[in-house]
């Protein structure tokens, strides 16, 4: 086994365990979903080169344990046949992980999935030096926990209410959470400042009086790992994919630029200083 390139395996997905001459296959599993014929290939290669079993990882990945060196081929041929591909490890960017959004979910603000296709075909095992984890989110119900996340986006919207169709029934009132909307005898008041972009006023309304522009809220930096920290949002709610993009590509060259290796996001931007990475990203946000 001293000729086996351990590197490029394990960047191809391959991840030597603990058991001599086995790996433990990653694969790459965008925003949470596969096909049914996926999932059957991804059994059949598991019943004829694993032990029968699989593994979900806590990043909504799968991996397919004790496959042998001199197997590794096949099952790469085999996972082809039904459109599954190995993942990523090591010092790159990683599968994007979503939740359903606003396609399946009612709370949903933004189409999490397809904005995660979208981030994986821009991104995806890009060279950095190190991880880079992308994690999008819904809604302010946050199930994918954006913040841990190297760059995280949550769906949000931009609210008004038109008085005209308003029928001051109170609705809106209580389905906000951060206590920013109220009823007055001239209508409906709304405090920007408390306003957390949920969007839950919208969804509420019975008679449509509110409005709510769909955008995304993002934050950098998070770390989960031997260190914890919270991702920070250091811009307003971004309104359109080009801006989005704009900024996560200044996130990911700032990174990229400035990192030691082996140095995550997060320690990056303490190190170097977060108005720095501030100035850069509000730049990008700006246009």
């Amino acid at each position: 086994m001293a000729d086996i390139d351990y590197a490029s395996l394990k960047k191809g997905g391959f991840m030597r365990q603990k058991q001599k001459g086995y790996f433990s296959l990653r694969l790459q599993v965008v925003g949470g979903n596969l096909t049914a014929e996926n999932i059957k290939t991804v059994s059949e290669v598991a019943e004829k080169y694993g032990k029968g079993y699989v593994h979900m990882t806590s990043r909504q990945g799968i991996e397919i344990p004790f496959i042998k060196f001199d197997d590794i081929e096949e099952v790469k041929a085999e996972l082809a046949k039904g459109g599954v591909k190995p993942g990523v490890c090591g010092p790159r960017v990683r599968t994007v992980t979503a939740c359903q959004g606003s396609e399946v979910c009612p709370s949903g603000c933004i189409d999490t999935y397809a904005l995660a296709k979208e981030l994986d075909e821009h991104y995806f095992g890009r060279e950095l030096p190190h991880k880079f984890k992308f994690g999008v989110t819904g809604c302010q119900n946050n199930c994918l926990k954006a913040e841990e996340n190297d760059l995280g986006i949550k769906g949000g919207m931009v609210v008004k209410c038109n008085q005209d169709a308003c029928i001051k029934c109170g609705v809106c009132v209580k389905a906000c959470r951060e206590g920013a909307i109220s009823l007055t005898d001239d209508g409906i008041v709304l405090d920007a400042a408390k306003c957390n972009n949920c969007g839950r006023c919208v969804k509420a309304c019975p008679t449509d009086a509110w409005e709510g522009e769909s955008g995304y809220i993002v934050s950098f930096g998070g770390l989960f790992g031997n260190k914890i920290y919270r991702g920070e949002n250091l811009l307003p709610i971004i309104k359109d994919k080009e801006t989005l993009f704009r900024v996560s590509d200044a996130a990911i060259k700032f990174f990229e630029d400035h990192a030691n290796p082996g140095e995550r996001f997060r320690l990056t931007l303490q190190r170097v200083g977060e108005e720095e990475f501030r100035k850069v990203i509000q730049e990008a946000y700006n246009g």
